[in-house]
Parts: structure tokens; sequence; C-alpha cells
């Protein structure tokens, strides 16, 4: 079974949230460093960037579709595209490797109680 969801205070002021929906996503402190740093800006191969934040755990997010490596943008990692659980926006994508995983979440599809990102 997959980890337990975080339990996110509905008071809190980190928390992080579908920016579509206002559905609970992740929070400040779930904020993680991949590959040197928390923000990435990547292309995708029709030429679309995407600016991303990398956290370690999420709730209310779905993964589609098949998992690949094709096109990744953290060497040995696959991915699976990341939607809302609740209005199914698309989010980000999860990466996984043999043993570690996180999740790539795009920075303007996110609402920051915090103002910060």
């Amino acid at each position: 079974m997959g980890r337990p969801e975080p339990t996110l205070d509905d008071e809190d002021p980190r928390l992080i949230r579908c920016r579509l929906c206002r559905e609970e996503i992740t929070a400040a402190q779930y904020r993680i460093s991949v590959q040197g740093a928390h923000q990435h800006a990547f292309a995708n191969p029709m030429g679309v960037v995407y600016d991303i934040g990398c956290f370690s755990r999420v709730r209310a997010v779905s993964t589609v579709g098949p998992e690949t490596d094709e096109f990744t943008w953290f060497k040995g990692f696959k991915w699976r595209i990341a939607v809302c659980g609740r209005c199914r926006v698309h989010l980000g994508w999860r990466f996984t490797s043999g043993t570690a995983d996180f999740h790539g979440l795009i920075i303007d599809r996110l609402l920051f109680s915090d103002n910060e990102h």
C-alpha cells in the first residue's frame, strides 16, 4: 500500500492547495531538494516549459497513464502524470526510482497560502 496521506491542518498557513479547486495538496514542510534544488524549470519535448517544485508527500493527488522513463527530467527516475484528486487538473508528475519517489508539482497550478514558493 502507499504511504499514508499527510495530515494537514486546515488552519495551517503553510498549506499548499490546487489553484483551481482549492483542494489541499501538500504543505511547506514537504518541500525537498532534488538534484540540488527545490524548484526547477524544464521543457517537455514539445517545448512547453514548466516551473516545478519538488515535494516528498502529497495528498488528494492521483497518477494517470503509464509509468515511463522517456524524456525524464531526473536521471534514474520514471514518471507518471499527477492530477488533482478532486478537479483532475494536471498538477505535475510523480517521479519514482528503485529507492525514492517524489512529486514535481507545477508552481503556477498551486496556491501558496504563505505567499511563498
